[in-house]
């Protein structure tokens, strides 16, 4: 087959396509509004600075500015007419009035200079002498400040237009004689609007997930779109873009992989999940690029919970109707704790050795969640019952009659009936009266009591309340006394070293301490006997706090070698041990001329 040498030669869509009028430029609305409206009130600013990401429109508004002003048949709706001479002459690159200057390569002094030079002179036709600087951030700091008085005070005739895409490196004195403006990056939808209008111009057919994926790989660059769009129409034979042939082209992964994923995760499935993540290395993709994907994906499943966030997802309408319908089914907390676990291995990717392990125990992970989340779950109702239940009837311990004490079903606060069928009541009256405190913790009420309710209505209402809250508060918990902390201390102790502890935990965990009101302090030999008592500490406390009435009880660790009870270790030491207890050691072994084995 023969190439005609004679064809014509090809225009990117970037070029081709790029807009002419205010009304064309693409998603920068409150741009163009701005400039239109000061153009049509006559408050047009001496310079202006267009800022913002790379192929966004910052040069485009800029040359449609520029013919705009100079338009000599400029109507009401402020665009330029295409027409006149000097909108003939700029569409053909001849202009006298308009100026651009690349920053980039013309960056001295002598180069602002030339360019002063040419500000002196007012234009042949039209109004104003325009100059556009593009990439102003390139020039160097001398240029700055030569530039820096005709900024400030131009001639009348004069408009700078100045465009970067790094504003921060410009100099805050050229910023304060600037009118800027802020360019936002394009929308997805936008983009894909646009490729689409480009598309049918163009006579090409063009599937919307696959023209919305374009915008999304974009990331708001128009430019980097168009290019895209070209490079895709090239690849395709029959003149048709399908989303297929995009992720081929573009080596995008497929978000059905992450739904995939996220499905095997969520029922508990390890096999599969390591299976599509081994599919998905076959076909060239970067592991850490599969961890960044995922953790969007969970992000989108977790602004699908509310509708007020739903709008956040930057997807086709097919994809948001999918994420919609896989978050109904993943539970919140599932979904917070993958990000985490997720995002841990994103950020410890590029340290680990064996990579492709370090992703997939970070899947593992993610799939036995379901199986812990459960178990939690289980465990926090199982808790939840145990504290509704109520305690058991204790016996309660007799004591002598009181007047003054209330009665509750038929019993006296004391423990005497009032009905008189006790045949040792005497006897129990001849026993001494207990405490106040003992008496409320004696006080039970029986569960299956008919009229317990009742009974505690009829006592008195300061005593009823101290009976209830003795009952809630006291039940199966005893006092904090040192003997009951070192017994409950050594019992979560013992457990631990039965579950299988650490030699550092276990040492930690048998250390002698001290109780100082609600405070338990203990020294430690080194800092890695503190990172073991640290470790264990929120379990110690909570299984110390479920059997001893003490809410505030704490635990403060510390590094003090010199305060801990170090048994004897050296020959020396063991000699001097025994020697405490039994002065006549020291006695014989002068009598006898006795050395301590070193």
């Amino acid at each position: 087959m023969e190439v005609s040498c004679a064809m014509d030669n090809f225009v990117v869509s970037a070029r081709k396509y790029r807009p002419v009028t205010f009304d064309s430029v693409v998603g920068q609305s409150h741009i163009t509004t701005t400039l239109k409206n000061a153009i049509r009130t006559n408050h047009l600013a001496q310079a202006f600075l267009f800022c913002g990401p790379r192929g966004v429109g910052k040069t485009t508004c800029a040359r449609i500015l520029a013919k705009t002003i100079n338009c000599q048949n400029l109507g009401d709706d402020v665009e330029a007419c295409g027409e006149c001479e000097s909108c003939v002459s700029f569409q053909n690159n001849a202009s006298f009035n308009i100026h651009e200057l690349d920053a980039a390569s013309n960056n001295s002094v002598e180069d602002i200079r030339n360019l002063i030079d040419q500000v002196r002179y007012p234009p042949q036709t039209g109004k104003y002498k325009i100059y556009i600087i593009d990439e102003v951030h390139m020039l160097s700091q001398a240029a700055f400040n030569a530039f820096l008085k005709t900024l400030e005070e131009p001639p009348g005739y004069a408009i700078f237009i100045l465009a970067t895409t790094e504003k921060h490196k410009i100099l805050p004195t050229i910023l304060s004689r600037c009118q800027i403006f802020d360019f936002n990056r394009i929308q997805p939808k936008d983009i894909a609007y646009h490729l689409a209008d480009i598309a049918q111009k163009e006579g090409i057919e063009t599937e919307k997930e696959a023209l919305e994926l374009i915008g999304q790989k974009a990331d708001g660059g128009l430019r980097d779109a168009l290019s895209m769009f070209d490079l895709n129409v090239t690849f395709s034979t029959d003149n048709r873009l399908t989303y297929e042939a995009v992720l081929e082209n573009l080596h995008i992964l497929d978000y059905d992989y992450y739904f995939k994923i996220t499905d095997a995760l969520t029922s508990g499935s390890i096999a599969r999940s390591l299976v599509l993540f081994d599919e998905i290395l076959r076909k060239g993709f970067d592991g850490h690029l599969f961890v960044v994907g995922l953790l969007e994906h969970f992000r989108n499943l977790l602004v699908c919970k509310d509708p007020q966030t739903v709008t956040l997802l930057q997807v086709s309408e097919s994809a948001e109707r999918k994420y919609q319908q896989q978050s109904a089914l993943a539970d919140m907390s599932f979904l917070l704790s993958a990000l985490s676990i997720a995002s841990q291995c994103d950020i410890n990717y590029k340290s680990a050795k064996n990579q492709r392990l370090h992703v997939e125990l970070c899947l593992m992970k993610l799939a036995n969640l379901p199986h812990v989340l459960q178990l939690s779950s289980l465990a926090a109702v199982d808790e939840t019952a145990k504290k509704k239940v109520e305690p058991e009837l204790k016996p309660l311990n007799p004591a002598p009659v009181t007047p003054a004490e209330p009665q509750i079903n038929g019993i006296q606060a004391n423990g005497i009936p009032t009905n008189g069928n006790y045949a040792d009541a005497p006897a129990r009256a001849a026993q001494p009266a207990q405490a106040p405190s003992r008496l409320k913790n004696t006080i039970a009420l029986a569960p299956t009591a008919p009229n317990a309710d009742l009974a505690v209505k009829e006592a008195p209402k300061g005593q009823s309340e101290n009976v209830a809250a003795a009952v809630s508060n006291n039940a199966r918990k005893e006092a904090l006394t040192f003997e009951t902390l070192q017994t409950h201390w050594y019992e979560f102790a013992e457990k631990r070293r039965i579950a299988g502890n650490s030699t550092t935990e276990e040492i930690s965990l048998n250390k002698e301490f001290k109780l100082d009101g609600t405070s338990i302090e203990i020294a430690l030999d080194n800092t890695h006997q503190l990172e073991a008592m640290a470790n264990v500490r929120y379990e110690l406390l909570s299984y110390l706090k479920s059997r001893i009435d003490a809410p505030r009880l704490e635990i403060n660790p510390r590094v003090a070698p010199q305060e801990v009870n170090r048994l004897p270790y050296t020959p020396a030491e063991k000699f001097n041990y025994m020697a405490e207890k039994n002065p006549y050691l020291l006695e014989l072994k002068q009598a006898l001329g006795l050395d301590v084995d070193f």
